[in-house]
């Protein structure tokens, strides 16, 4: 969406088709599966869109813009999104609301008592799911009159997005992580396995995130399923 007609949707009051038209969203996240879906969910629901990919761009963001919404994932690659919720939510009455987003339903007690504004789970697909959530954390003021649509419709990331988010895991798996970036690897992948519907690739990352060290074979077990997936995506 250029910033032209950005400017020109954001002083069109909402509407039934277009629940969320003038709000401006900051998403914090650093899978490019999951942004995908979010950028197609806020698209579909006349909302702009802005990306951060870890704690340091998203501090960028918010000394620059005034978004009307975060939505803050749990796990970033430079620290907890748990971290960044606090300090939105202490930065006076004016503080945007927000919503925790983790593949991991256990982080949602995690994400309110930060103070976020709400929580929701991965995957984020369904539009009228989405639009619900956004317009619960709204000030009555700011959601639109009357009844709405409700969309019986849901979003489907570019596979390409799914891609790269695989090739990170794969290179930080082949740099033999310690375990502070397994506990990351362990977050990236539950969401991204949720997001992409993957049973198998949600089982075998399962052991990172336990409190010891994972074996070897269960290393090498995840970064063959990795190198599977990576195969199998070749062809995009």
């Amino acid at each position: 969406m250029s910033d032209d007609l950005s400017k020109f949707l954001a002083t069109r009051p909402a509407s039934a088709e277009r629940p969320l038209l003038g709000l401006t969203v900051l998403l914090v996240e650093d899978s490019r599966f999951a942004s995908e879906a979010v950028r197609l969910l806020c698209l579909r629901s006349g909302a702009r869109i802005r990306r951060a990919d870890c704690l340091r761009s998203a501090h960028r963001h918010l000394a620059t813009y005034r978004p009307g919404v975060v939505i803050v994932d749990m796990g970033l690659p430079d620290g907890s999104g748990a971290d960044l919720i606090r300090q939105i939510k202490q930065s006076g009455p004016s503080a945007p609301a927000v919503l925790g987003l983790s593949g991991d339903p256990g982080k949602e007690g995690e994400a309110l008592a930060a103070g976020a504004d709400a929580f929701m789970p991965k995957p984020l697909e369904s539009l009228a799911m989405f639009q619900q959530a956004v317009l619960a954390v709204l000030p009555p003021e700011e959601r639109p009159l009357g009844l709405r649509v409700v969309a019986d419709e849901t979003v489907a990331p570019d596979p390409l997005a799914l891609r790269d988010d695989l090739t990170h895991v794969a290179e930080v798996l082949a740099a033999k992580p310690d375990r502070a970036a397994l506990d990351y690897i362990a977050h990236f992948l539950a969401g991204i396995a949720r997001s992409s519907h993957d049973e198998a690739l949600e089982a075998a990352a399962e052991p990172l995130g336990r409190a010891e060290t994972p074996s070897s074979s269960d290393l090498t077990k995840l970064s063959g399923i990795v190198q599977a997936r990576l195969e199998a995506a070749s062809g995009f």
